[in-house]
C-alpha cells in the first residue's frame, strides 16, 4: 500500500501596518478576511506565502518605507515567485498605478474604500495575473465598508476598535486624509450599539470609538434624514453615543480617538464627566499654538479658545490625563510663532504629546500655497526644545501619580523585559509591574505606583480584580446572514 501523501501546507499571510489606528484596524479587518479565506499568520517573511502592506501615506517618510520594504521584498519575490504580494491603505489610494510602475512584481493594490474586496482581488490575480483596483469614493449606504460587516482577526481579545465614522469633511492645509479617505461617514446609531453589544458578548470589555473627527460623528446622518424629509433635528450626536456605549453590560472602558478640537462640545464633555465606562483620557491635538499657523492651517480654533475648552474639560472631568499632537516646522512659521507654541505646550501642561516635523504632501494645500519651508537644521533645534517642554510637564504629572492605587488592564509581557507585565491605566497611561504567577490579557487588576519617567508608570501588584473573559474565537462575518 502506497504512503499517504503529505497533507498540503496551510498557506500562510503577514501584515505590515504602516500609520495609524485606521490603518491598525483595516489591517484587524484584512487579517480576518485572510483567515475566513484559510490561511493562518505567519512568523515571519520567510514562511510567509502572502504579505500584506497597509500603508499610510501623512508623512513622506510612509512613502519611504513603503518602497524601501519593496525595494528588499523583490529579492524575496525573485527567490519565491510564487509569493503573493498585497499594497493597500492609504498610499496605495493616492500613488494608483504608481505603485505598479515602480514594483511591478506587486500582485494587487487595493485602496481605502473596498478593503473588504481584498481576497476577491487576490484570487483575480492568480488567474489572470496583477491587478489594481481603486474605487475613487464610498458609498454612504454600503455597510461592507466598516469592519463589523466583515470578519476580524483583533490583536487583543479583550478590546476593539469600533470604527464610527469613516472619512473626513475638514480641510486642514497639511493633511491629505481627506483626499483618500473621502468625506465623512457615520454609521448608524443603532448599529454601532448592536456592534458594541456583539463584543461585550465575545468578553471584549474596552472599545476604543474610531474616526478621523470622531466628535463630528452623525451630522451626516441627521442632513440625509432632512434632505429625505424627515422630521428630525441635529440627529444622534457623539454624546449620546459615548452615554450609550458606556451603558452596554460588560463594557468596562470606553475610549475614542481623534477628536477636532473646534467640536469638542459641552455635550460630549458632560458625556464623558456622567458615564463611568468612558475613561478619564483626552487627546486633544492642538498642532500649533500660534494663532497665525492655525488659521494658515485651516483648523478652526484660536490658541484661546483651544485652553478655554480644555480649561472647561478638565474642570468637569475629576484627574482627566490629555495628550495631543504637534506639528513643528509648518511653512512659514516664525520664531515668534513657535515661541508661541511652547507658550501654550508649557501652559496646557499635557500627559504626552505626539509631535513632528512637518511634511510636505503634494496635493495639500500647505505644499500648493507656496510659502517657504522652514530649514531642517531650524525645524530640528525647535522639535528639541519642543520634546523638553513637553516632557517636563509628563514627568510632573507622572511624578504626582506616584503612592496612588491605580486601576489597570494587563496587556501582556513588557516589550523590554519579558518577565515584567504590562498595563494600561484608564488615563491610558503604560504601567509596568511584576507579577508571582501568569495573568492572562484582559484581566484586571490594582497596582500601587512606585516610580514613573516621561512615558511609564512603575508599580507593584495589590491584587486582581476581574479575570480576563474573552474567547479565542474564529472570525465570522457579523450581521445578518
Amino acid at each position: 500500500m502506497d504512503a499517504a501523501e503529505p497533507a498540503e501546507r496551510t498557506k500562510r499571510y503577514l501584515i505590515r501596518t504602516f500609520g495609524c489606528q485606521m490603518n491598525e484596524h483595516d489591517s484587524e479587518r484584512i487579517a480576518g478576511l485572510l483567515e475566513a479565506d484559510g490561511l493562518e499568520p505567519a512568523t515571519g517573511t520567510d514562511d510567509a506565502d502572502v504579505i500584506v502592506l497597509n500603508t499610510c501615506c501623512i508623512r513622506e517618510n510612509a512613502d519611504n518605507k513603503l518602497y524601501g520594504t519593496l525595494g528588499h521584498l523583490k529579492s524575496v519575490k525573485d527567490a519565491r515567485p510564487d509569493l503573493e504580494i498585497v499594497v493597500g491603505g492609504c498610499l496605495a489610494q493616492k500613488d494608483q498605478d504608481g505603485i505598479r510602475e515602480r514594483a511591478p512584481f506587486v500582485d494587487v493594490v487595493v485602496g481605502t474604500h473596498n478593503v473588504h474586496r481584498t481576497v476577491d482581488l487576490m484570487h483575480q490575480a492568480r488567474q489572470h495575473g496583477p491587478v489594481t483596483e481603486i474605487l475613487s469614493a464610498a458609498v454612504a449606504d454600503d455597510h461592507e465598508l466598516f469592519p463589523s460587516a466583515l470578519p476580524v482577526r483583533r490583536g487583543q481579545g479583550h478590546t476593539a476598535w469600533v470604527t464610527i465614522q469613516i472619512g473626513c469633511d475638514n480641510s486642514c492645509a497639511f493633511c491629505i486624509v481627506p483626499a483618500v479617505r473621502g468625506p465623512e461617514i457615520s454609521k448608524p446609531f443603532d448599529l454601532l450599539v448592536d456592534e458594541v453589544r456583539r463584543l461585550a458578548g465575545e468578553g471584549v470589555t474596552e472599545v476604543t470609538l474610531l474616526g478621523q473627527n470622531v466628535n463630528s460623528y452623525g451630522r451626516d446622518l441627521a442632513l440625509a434624514a432632512r434632505r429625505r424629509g424627515d422630521d428630525v433635528g441635529v440627529g444622534p450626536q457623539f454624546a449620546e453615543l459615548l452615554r450609550a456605549v458606556g451603558a452596554v453590560e460588560g463594557i468596562r472602558r470606553v475610549r475614542y480617538t481623534s477628536p477636532h478640537p473646534k467640536d469638542l462640545r459641552t455635550d460630549t464633555i458632560a458625556a464623558m464627566a456622567a458615564t463611568p465606562a468612558v475613561c478619564e483620557h483626552l487627546h486633544l491635538p492642538l498642532q500649533s499654538g500660534a494663532d497665525r499657523v492655525l488659521a494658515a492651517m485651516h483648523r478652526g480654533y484660536t490658541a484661546e479658545r483651544y485652553l478655554q475648552r480644555l480649561a472647561a474639560a478638565r474642570a468637569a472631568i475629576d484627574d482627566l490625563a490629555v495628550t495631543t499632537d504637534l506639528i513643528v516646522g509648518f511653512p512659514g512659521e516664525t520664531d515668534d510663532d513657535f515661541a508661541r507654541t511652547l507658550e501654550v505646550v508649557a501652559e496646557a501642561g499635557y500627559d504626552a504629546a505626539y509631535t513632528f516635523i512637518y511634511s510636505p504632501r503634494p496635493g495639500t494645500e500647505a505644499v500648493e500655497s507656496g510659502a517657504p519651508l522652514v530649514p531642517a537644521d531650524v525645524v530640528a533645534e525647535r522639535f528639541e526644545r519642543l520634546k523638553v517642554v513637553v516632557e517636563r510637564s509628563a514627568l510632573a504629572r507622572h511624578a504626582a501619580r506616584v503612592g496612588r492605587l491605580e486601576e489597570a488592564v494587563v496587556e501582556g509581557p513588557s516589550k523590554k523585559d519579558p518577565s515584567v507585565l504590562s498595563g494600561r491605566t484608564r488615563q491610558n497611561k503604560l504601567v509596568h509591574f511584576r507579577s508571582e504567577r501568569p495573568l492572562r490579557p484582559g484581566t484586571y487588576v490594582d497596582v500601587r505606583v512606585t516610580g514613573s519617567g516621561p512615558h511609564h508608570l512603575l508599580g507593584e501588584l495589590v491584587e486582581v480584580t476581574a479575570s480576563a473573559r474573552h474567547r479565542t474565537r474564529i472570525p465570522v462575518t457579523a450581521g445578518s446572514p
